[in-house]
């Protein structure tokens, strides 16, 4: 996967980090000991990544609902 080094909030990386971890064992996908993913398949890293934005939007969702105002 490609770094992205313009992150908003630095220190949120190593989290990022972990999700790819996490996502990539429950999908079944063994990541590179050595950190090049030249070699992996585009579906496989397109999957970490969809699912990686999934739930970064369902954590936001979820922020917003419980940070909304009610009238």
């Amino acid at each position: 996967m490609a770094r992205n080094n313009n992150l908003l909030v630095p220190q949120a990386e190593r989290a990022l980090q972990q999700m790819k971890f996490e996502i990539a064992q429950e999908l079944g996908i063994q990541l590179p000991a050595d950190g090049y993913y030249g070699n992996m398949a585009t579906r496989d890293l397109g999957s970490i990544g969809g699912t990686i934005t999934s739930r970064l939007v369902q954590m936001a969702e979820q922020n917003l609902s419980n940070n909304t105002i009610r009238h």
